[in-house]
């Protein structure tokens, strides 16, 4: 099987990944229930994922009912699971390659918007390959989810992941679009559909407690320098702000992102009352097709 530009290491490091995130995600999984703390979750995957020698991609998603991405909790964070629709988002990686995947544990009843973001992640698995405009793998997508009476989430999409980039190109839409760039071998690529009963468009809430080193550059504040040192050291990949020591973390925080040193990602949601599942598999685009690296994490049954 040939990967076009990819070498055999970094083939190697995309499928370690890969096995790494499957055995994180389906014991994570299993600790979701009423009563049990999102910090819990949270920190038990990114230890699991330390202790296997590999690194954390980017902060556990942990995605509540109307929320569809960067939701991760704060440091002292006591909030606890309900009866609710919870979207969980693991990200690996093995010397900079990335495993991406995700999937929905719901205590709504509503099990049929589950199985919509389901099922279309296994028709956008079929459709993709070597040659395939990434706009007919959304149209893929988009088909399903509107076949079982729901909406897509129309503005986020899926990407490609390359060595310590984590959200690349080329973007994979959840809708369908005519004219596209297509698929090439060696591209590996996290295809994530997002169902929804709501208008299908999500928006910034007011929440944000993931951050990215956006431009390194010299400060001044003592705390906004210790903080900086510690940013320095995760390859430039997101990260949790429950992930850094110190006193006066957010102050922090707050300084380098007015300096432009590091961005904050609020957490997307859509409007209103309303719910939102997720599902995501990650991808190598091979000459003759692709192969999933985080196959064991839906069951496609």
């Amino acid at each position: 099987m040939s990967y076009g530009d990819l070498d055999e290491h970094a083939v190697d490091c995309y499928r370690e990944a890969g096995e790494i995130l499957v055995e994180t995600m389906n014991e994570a999984r299993e600790m979701i229930e009423p009563g049990v703390t999102h910090l819990e979750v949270a920190e038990y995957a990114e230890d699991r994922i330390r202790e296997a020698d590999a690194g954390i991609a980017f902060p556990v998603n942990i995605s509540v009912d109307e929320e569809a991405s960067h939701a991760t909790p704060g440091r002292d964070d006591d909030t606890t699971f309900g009866e609710e629709m919870v979207c969980l988002d693991i990200g690996v990686h093995v010397d900079g390659y990335i495993a991406d995947a995700a999937v929905t544990v719901d205590y709504t009843g509503n099990d049929e918007l589950v199985e919509a973001s389901e099922s279309a992640l296994e028709a956008a698995v079929d459709e993709a390959g070597p040659g395939v405009p990434v706009g007919e793998v959304g149209r893929a997508i988009e088909e399903v989810i509107r076949g079982y009476g729901f909406t897509p989430v129309l503005n986020l999409s899926g990407h490609g992941v390359q060595q310590y980039d984590a959200h690349t190109g080329p973007n994979v839409p959840n809708r369908g679009v005519d004219r596209s760039v297509e698929l090439e071998p060696g591209q590996a690529i996290a295809i994530e559909p997002f169902a929804t009963d709501g208008r299908g468009k999500v928006g910034e809430g007011a929440t944000e407690e993931i951050f990215e080193l956006e431009r390194d550059r010299s400060v001044r504040d003592r705390r906004a320098r210790d903080v900086l040192e510690q940013v320095r050291e995760l390859d430039g990949l997101p990260f949790a702000a429950r992930w850094l020591e110190g006193s006066g973390v957010d102050m922090a925080l707050r300084r380098l992102k007015q300096r432009d040193v590091v961005k904050g990602y609020p957490v997307l949601k859509e409007d209103g009352d309303c719910l939102v599942s997720q599902a995501e598999h990650t991808l190598l685009v091979t000459e003759d097709g692709c192969e999933v690296t985080t196959e064991g994490i839906h069951s496609f049954d």
